[in-house]
């Protein structure tokens, strides 16, 4: 029995990824954006100049480390990318860096119905 423990740490990992990439819910992110939530998004700076949120900052995903002082941790944090890969890592990210409200968005497409 003792030799299939090895197998439970891919599948941990799996579970991990899936939760970490849930999105907000509607209701969350109006609520959020209300309380003055900072809107970033961690896709290249590439793919960010050729369509982005007028509102939203870019913060790539590999630089989210290193630059996590430019954002406010008394205040919410929504992060998106292209479609919510990237932004969940990047709440794992900041969350070990003490921020305390950081949510997933999803897709930064997201956002255009909630800042219309």
């Amino acid at each position: 029995m003792a030799e299939y423990w090895i197998y439970l740490i891919p599948v941990a990992a799996i579970g991990y990824l899936l939760w970490s990439r849930r999105s907000a819910s509607t209701a969350d992110v109006k609520a959020l954006l209300e309380r003055g939530a900072q809107i970033v998004d961690v896709r290249a700076k590439a793919e960010f100049r050729m369509e982005a949120h007028p509102k939203a900052i870019n913060i790539p995903l590999d630089q989210l480390e290193q630059r996590a002082g430019e954002l406010d941790p008394a205040r919410p944090v929504l992060l998106c990318c292209a479609s919510g890969s990237r932004s969940g890592f990047g709440v794992a990210v900041l969350k070990r860096k003490g921020f305390k409200e950081v949510h997933n968005l999803g897709s930064w497409r997201r956002i255009q119905s909630f800042l219309a």
